[in-house]
């Protein structure tokens, strides 16, 4: 499994929707909070190794009635929670 970030920008008055049936909807979903600034959300998504990045954006975010712009952020590594430290 992988860990995706995708920014979501919703229509005027809807993020509180958009939340709820991203929710009901995308099982790959694992956070998703409400944020300040340019985007309204910010989704934390696991995906397979194999699953298109992409085609899952545009195919299960995308498609969200009330959704606007999204901006993709692909993880690499996670630190942190007993994760080794460089040099320890």
């Amino acid at each position: 499994m992988r860990a995706i970030f995708v920014q979501i920008k919703c229509e005027m008055g809807e993020a509180y929707r958009v939340a709820r049936e991203a929710a009901d909807s995308i099982p790959e979903m694992s956070e998703l909070f409400s944020t300040s600034g340019q985007y309204d959300l910010l989704g934390k998504f696991y995906l397979e190794a194999n699953q298109d990045i992409g085609l899952f954006v545009t195919e299960k975010i995308q498609t969200l009635a009330g959704v606007k712009d999204t901006h993709t952020m692909i993880t690499f590594n996670a630190f942190g929670g007993g994760t080794p430290r460089a040099g320890a």
